[in-house]
């Protein structure tokens, strides 16, 4: 079995319309952002793909958005009882 690892971003790595084709094959990927949406009041899956206000750069927004992303991407590995990695590491808001 080949060894691999799971790396999550920081800051920085954000990109308009990021995780738009994966989500059409894993409704993970849409349901974790719509969580996060709801706690935080604001539709971050809409910025991450629309961004109409300019507001995927803005700290308060891309730390979300970019954690949603994470996590959405690990739901939807997850979900497809795919093998477990054998590390996994973060850059800054990703660690």
């Amino acid at each position: 079995m080949q060894r691999f690892g799971f790396v999550f971003p920081g800051q920085g790595s954000q990109k308009l319309g990021m995780l738009a084709e994966l989500a059409t094959a894993h409704p993970e990927v849409e349901d974790t952002f719509k969580e996060a949406s709801d706690a935080l009041g604001i539709d971050l899956w809409q910025v991450a793909q629309l961004d109409s206000e300019n507001n995927l750069d803005q700290t308060q927004i891309t730390q979300p958005v970019l954690l949603s992303a994470s996590v959405a991407i690990w739901r939807a590995w997850c979900a497809q009882q795919a093998p477990a990695p054998s590390i996994m590491a973060g850059h800054s808001l990703g660690e």
